[in-house]
């Protein structure tokens, strides 16, 4: 499994607007493709997603922008990756028929893709958006 762009800067966007924005103040796309040097139209894309996954909220106008829709501390990585990724599957058998051709009972793989999956789920479950901030503040 890898990650895209849009997952890695899906995350960027999250701890972004966790150090930039709160309730009184909401943050412009555009200062945050300046500060991470990224496309502001991608980002735009990527913040959809975000929006519709309930993650992110604008607010539109003058003084609108955006900020996180939920503390920062309560968002975990799993939760922004999959609302960009889709399910953070090593392999699609795990989760539906793939018709690969042996009963997933005979597949020699399963258990291994199977215990990945599991450390997958445990490590982005366990991270929040909001430990990541504390560690980059923490390096300076």
């Amino acid at each position: 499994m890898k990650i895209s762009t849009k997952g890695i800067y899906a995350l960027e966007i999250t701890a972004d607007l966790a150090m930039h924005s709160d309730d009184r103040h909401l943050e412009r796309l555009k200062n945050i493709a300046e500060r991470r040097k990224l496309s502001e139209k991608y980002l735009e894309r990527i913040v959809r997603l975000l929006k519709a996954a309930g993650i992110v909220t604008s607010v539109r106008g003058a003084q609108g922008g955006y900020r996180l829709a939920k503390d920062a501390g309560q968002l975990t990585v799993r939760e922004v990756l999959e609302a960009v990724e889709g399910e953070l599957v090593p392999v699609d058998c795990l989760t539906k028929e793939t018709g690969c051709g042996i009963g997933c009972s005979l597949c020699p793989t399963q258990d291994t893709w199977g215990r990945l999956w599991d450390v997958i789920v445990s490590v982005t479950d366990a991270v929040t958006v909001g430990e990541i901030v504390k560690v980059a503040a923490e390096r300076g």
